[in-house]
């Protein structure tokens, strides 16, 4: 545990100077790039060896802390690379300022995860509250989620909508656990399920939406109604919170 706090102590001081060398020379860019990096690797080591030492009777914390990591990986290498394109722009540069609002939109990402696994790993040795904190993690993925569906860049790839149709299937299990989870009160289970089928879904709805052979309308329906989709699994995610 406190091998993992202190490593990502050093990731928030090295993330802090790459973003301080956006507008510095590019070497000086690339040497911070380079040590977040490394730290971010370092980290990645210290929390599967603080996963491994809980033993294979907790998988779902273990898939929680993992998660947790792969999340603040995410966030860097899009930090990268957000410090990249603002890299050498001038103030005057009318893309200067979309450039940097970007940047401290992708910080605050950033920010968020790493927080996210600074409370997933003190909350692992408190019974009481792990469950919890595996669902307000969960809930905060999703959130991220979205945002990326939700934005106008196209996606990577495209698939066909029989591919997505699959993809809703996971749904409809992840429901079933969260809605019994709401049940009996063990707030921990849904969490790594409900995490991964919603992240499938939006992945798959917008790959689909984008098919060449959908058109325009279809595309803005279909998105729309995946857009709902995540919003009510979400509302379902925060009622067992609460209950």
């Amino acid at each position: 545990r406190e091998g993992i706090l202190k490593t990502a102590k050093a990731l928030v001081e090295d993330t802090k100077v790459l973003v301080q060398n956006a507008t510095a020379s590019q070497e000086k860019l690339a040497q911070a790039a380079q040590s977040s990096v490394s730290t971010i690797t370092r980290l990645a080591e210290v929390v599967k060896l603080g996963a491994a030492s809980l033993g294979s009777e907790d998988p779902e914390t273990q898939v929680v802390l993992i998660n947790a990591v792969k999340d603040v990986a995410k966030a860097l290498g899009d930090l990268i690379g957000a410090t990249k394109a603002a890299a050498g722009k001038a103030g005057d540069d009318p893309a200067c300022v979309g450039l940097h609002l970007a940047l401290f939109s992708v910080l605050q990402v950033m920010v968020t995860n790493v927080t996210s696994l600074l409370k997933t790993v003190k909350a692992v040795e408190d019974e009481a509250t792990k469950g919890t904190r595996a669902l307000e993690a969960t809930i905060e993925h999703i959130r991220q989620e979205l945002a990326v569906f939700s934005s106008p860049v196209p996606p990577a790839k495209v698939s066909t909508p029989e591919d997505f149709i699959r993809m809703t299937k996971g749904i409809t299990m992840a429901t079933a656990k969260a809605v019994a989870a709401g049940n009996s009160g063990r707030r921990g289970g849904p969490a790594n399920l409900s995490r991964r089928a919603i992240a499938d879904m939006l992945r798959a709805c917008k790959e689909a939406a984008y098919h060449p052979e959908v058109s325009g309308d279809v595309r803005q329906r279909a998105l729309r109604f995946g857009k709902e989709c995540a919003d009510g699994y979400l509302e379902l995610l925060e009622h067992v919170l609460v209950v």
